[in-house]
Formats: C-alpha cells, sequence, structure tokens
C-alpha cells in the first residue's frame, strides 16, 4: 500500500469520527486538511405555500421528483417561467418542500437577461432584494423581492463544524485541484442539526473550475 494510499485511509477515520484530528495529525505527521464534497446548483425557486396556489391553483401540493442532498428537501416535477423587466427564463425547477416566503435562486448571468440587480445573499435573506414575476399555469405573482444569486457555502451539523474546528457563520475559502483548479473565497459555514455536509456552488462557479458534483475541495480557515 503507498503512502498516499494509507493517508487516505487515515483521512476517513477523521471524516467518519474513529480518529480525533489531533490524532490524525500526530499520525501523518501534520495536520489533515479539511475536505468535503460539492454540491453544484442550479437556478431555481422556493415557492410559499400562497404563492403556489395562485401559480398552480388553490389546495395545490408540490410533486417530489427527487431527494436533495439536504435532509426533507427535493426537487418537484413543478417549473416557472422568470419574468423580468428585460427578458424571460423558462422551465425553473420549483424545489420543496414549500417556506414562509417565495425565493428565487438565479445564476449571475441570469441577471442581465431578466434585468434585474446581482444581489447576492445567504438564503432567506430577502429584505433589499430585487422583485421579479413569476408565471405558472393557473396564474402569475409578482413578486416585490426574493431575487438572490446565493453566497457560496457549506452545511455541516454542529458537531460536524465542532470537530473542524468552525462555527456558524464562520467565513471560509476553499480550494480544488485539477487543470482548472483555484480557490473561492468569502464561503459561509452554516452549521445546525438539521443539515447534512455539502458545500453549495453554483453552476457558473463550478463550469469555471470544473467542479462537478460530488468532487472534493479542500477548506481553509
Amino acid at each position: 500500500m503507498s503512502a498516499d494510499e494509507i493517508e487516505r485511509l487515515i483521512r476517513g477515520a477523521l471524516d467518519t469520527g474513529i480518529w480525533s484530528e489531533q490524532q490524525v495529525e500526530d499520525l501523518l505527521g501534520h495536520a489533515a486538511p479539511l475536505t468535503v464534497n460539492v454540491g453544484v446548483s442550479g437556478r431555481h425557486v422556493h415557492l410559499s405555500q400562497e404563492d403556489l396556489e395562485a401559480l398552480f391553483g388553490a389546495g395545490y401540493e408540490l410533486t417530489p421528483i427527487k431527494e436533495l442532498s439536504q435532509p426533507g428537501q427535493f426537487a418537484a416535477k413543478e417549473t416557472v417561467t422568470l419574468v423580468g423587466p428585460k427578458g424571460v427564463i423558462e422551465r425553473v425547477r420549483v424545489l420543496g418542500p414549500v417556506r414562509p416566503s417565495t425565493q428565487v435562486e438565479v445564476l449571475r448571468g441570469d441577471t442581465f437577461k431578466l434585468g434585474v440587480p446581482a444581489c447576492v445573499r445567504m438564503s432567506g435573506k430577502l429584505e433589499g432584494t430585487p422583485g421579479i414575476t413569476l408565471a405558472g399555469p393557473h396564474g402569475t405573482v409578482a413578486l416585490p423581492q426574493g431575487v438572490i444569486v446565493a453566497a457560496r457555502h457549506i452545511h455541516m451539523t454542529c458537531d460536524e463544524a465542532a470537530k473542524r474546528g468552525l462555527h456558524d457563520g464562520q467565513v471560509v475559502s476553499i480550494a480544488f485541484g485539477g487543470e482548472r483548479g483555484g480557490r473561492l473565497d468569502n464561503v459561509v459555514v452554516r452549521a445546525n442539526n438539521t443539515s447534512a455536509l455539502d458545500c453549495h456552488i453554483d453552476t457558473e462557479e463550478a463550469n469555471a473550475f470544473g467542479i462537478k458534483n460530488g468532487s472534493v475541495v479542500e477548506i481553509i480557515k
């Protein structure tokens, strides 16, 4: 077995909680890098129940077609059309379950086509964001706010954060190798006890660096 293979096994023991970070560091002679898998996100919409019914009909419920990385979340069969001051984007996927407030997550390039400002925010931080019109098979909804370019972030539980010496709200960087390898800064740690470990970046960021779903990146404090 090669030295690299042995090191991968030791690092795996850290990820599964068999050994502590200090034990791994003692075995390797250096600190084990903090790594996380990447989930790549495209444009999508989270709907409130009120807006879901306005777009699809009274009493309507979303139809799950695929589970997502975060517990209880899913991609739905339903899609909507985004109608901005300058353009339209059709067949934008709705994600479930419903939320208290509708949120539209787009790519930075989409904002030019739609004619709305590019407002980089964490999910749920909607105050002061631009609005847009949503069109569905049953009707339309004019949102006064809610359009964001999602800030890159890492989901993890509080225990996983503590094990890695991280905390909720901490801003870190991620680094990755490969032909177009590089580093992304301003990655926010989102630690709570309902999360599954996953780093979320959007498709523009992933395409620029040749990253795919499941790629492994290093967390830099």
